[in-house]
This record gives C-alpha cells, structure tokens and sequence, in this order.
C-alpha cells in the first residue's frame, strides 16, 4: 500500500494524520538541516545560530535597543539577553543605557564584531549553494515562508 492509497491519506486540498502530509515536519526538517549545515561555518567563527543572528541584524543596524533585536528575531527578552551577553563576553558587541532613556539598553559592535562581518560574508554563499535553489525558488520559498509566519502568528 503506497501512502496516497492509505485510509488516512490526504485527498487533493486534504488534511491527514500523515507524516508525510504534514507541512510543519517538512519545515522542521528543513530547518534543523539548513541549521546543521550552518554548524561548520559557524563554529570558525566561534559562533552559534542564535548568536549569528544578533550579529546580522547589529551588521545591518550598527546600534539597536534590545527590544528591536527581540522583535526582529522574534525572540523574548528572556531568550536574546543571555545571547547578547556571551557576545559582549566575547568582545563583540557592548550593552549601554540610552542617555535618552534609562529603561532601554543599546546594543553596538565592538571592533571585533565589526571585523568578524569580513570573515562572515562567505557564510550566506555557502548556505545558498548548499540549498541548490534556482534564485527564483529561492524567492518564492522565502515569500512563503515569510507569508506563513504572518498568517499564523495572527
């Protein structure tokens, strides 16, 4: 019996208790491949994911309250203030009170941070190749992806 001929099979535009008809395990699989794959690159720079994450948007932001960090990764503060501090442990980054407002704390690269963006550049290359995604699938994945997260998280 093949999975299409299984009694709990999903029918065209169906719902089934599949494994294989399930679209969040085919999003879990993908994403503990594609962060497995990121492992190597990652730990040459003596990074983990969550870590690298911070970096991207501190690249992108030079100097960012934490909250926006959260908001940006989807993470709770709970979560990003451990990671932020191992990167300032690290010299990468440094954590100071806004002058404007006490309650907010900004994160900044350090030098080091800075330097570690050379070294990361060739770190969206190889994850790229390793997906071995047309550019136009590539887009069309990250739209979907992108629009799922928003219709789900309403």
């Amino acid at each position: 019996m093949t999975a299409a001929d299984h009694p709990r099979a999903a029918q065209p535009g169906g719902f089934s208790t599949l494994l294989d008809d399930q679209l969040c395990f085919a999003l879990y699989a993908a994403s503990r491949a594609v962060t497995q794959r990121y492992r190597p690159l990652l730990e040459e720079l003596g990074l983990t994911y969550p870590q690298y994450l911070v970096l991207l948007v501190l690249w992108e932001h030079d100097s960012v309250p934490v909250k926006d960090i959260g908001v940006a990764l989807q993470l709770d503060y709970g979560t990003l203030t451990p990671l932020i501090k191992r990167l300032e442990t690290s010299g990468l980054v440094r954590r100071e009170r806004s002058p404007q407002d006490e309650r907010t704390v900004q994160v900044s690269l350090t030098e080091q941070g800075e330097e570690l963006r050379v070294r990361a550049r060739t770190v969206p290359q190889a994850i790229g190749e390793a997906m071995a995604l047309p550019p136009q699938d590539f887009d069309d994945v990250r739209r979907i992806l992108r629009q799922l997260t928003e219709n789900v998280s309403r």
